[in-house]
């Protein structure tokens, strides 16, 4: 596992737009296959969309041969709902870009059998080639995508149902009603983020500082499911200064050390 620590969120947001643009175009300039990116929400990610955003219309990267699958949808929203993550993508990252509309996969929690949906999701992946590089958040309690706490580590996309701690911090996003946060959500599991060739886990701000110490320092476990990074051989964590507080101080000095040995 790999550590970058930033002074500050925005300083590590550009960091890992940086990354993906590098990987984008080192992969483009030796094949004509496409690159396989998976991408989260929420507001951890918003500027390093905005900056691969400037830099594809600064002509620094395309999209055109990008295939992107999203985490996750919650099941019962529609689409057109502002706080759909078919609405989030599209407002923070596609309508800005030029990845071709079919190159586009998020999962449809209106879907008439969900099962089905989660099943056929996966087999997109797979047909697609796997991912290149897969981009999480990472929740206050350890979580990726919306694989909560207790999660098989070897599960895939399907339905999952939210805990009372998730839809209470998701209700920022629903006028701080909680009623209002759906029950369940459609996700890729465990296994199909970590599947991927390389993972980048992003964290931000002093509310990610215990789930941080946890994903790294921790045991591997189905109790903080992000932890599974810990077995990815092309893992890496991006976290700012305030993310990293709860890091024992020896961990903090080696991290460091090792990105400085590699500058």
């Amino acid at each position: 596992m790999k550590v970058i620590i930033r002074n500050t969120a925005s300083e590590a947001s550009l960091w890992v737009a940086h990354y993906i643009a590098e990987k984008i175009n080192a992969k483009a300039a030796r094949t004509d296959e496409p690159f396989v990116l998976g991408l989260c929400t929420g507001s951890t990610p918003i500027e390093t969309y905005a900056e691969l955003i400037r830099m594809v219309k600064a002509g620094e990267v395309s999209f055109k041969n990008v295939i992107s699958f999203n985490m996750d949808e919650y099941v019962g929203l529609p689409e057109d709902h502002p706080e759909s993550y078919h609405s989030f993508m599209h407002r923070y990252l596609f309508d800005h870009i030029d990845e071709p509309a079919e190159n586009i996969h998020i999962l449809n929690g209106n879907a008439p059998d969900l099962a089905k949906e989660a099943a056929d999701y996966e087999a997109a992946i797979v047909e697609a080639g796997g991912f290149d590089l897969f981009l999480g958040g990472i929740g206050e309690d350890g979580h990726i995508a919306f694989n909560e706490p207790f999660s098989s580590l070897n599960s895939r996309t399907r339905v999952v149902t939210l805990t009372h701690d998730t839809r209470v911090v998701n209700s920022r996003f629903f006028d701080n009603d909680f009623n209002k946060v759906p029950k369940q959500a459609l996700s890729v599991g465990v296994a199909t983020v970590f599947g991927s060739r390389e993972v980048i886990i992003m964290g931000y701000g002093s509310k990610k500082a215990r789930a941080i110490q946890a994903a790294i320092e921790g045991p591997y476990s189905h109790y903080v499911t992000v932890s599974a990074l810990q077995a990815h051989e092309n893992g890496i964590i991006v976290i700012d200064e305030a993310a990293a507080g709860e890091l024992k101080l020896n961990s903090y000095k080696y991290f460091k050390a090792v990105e400085e040995a590699e500058m």
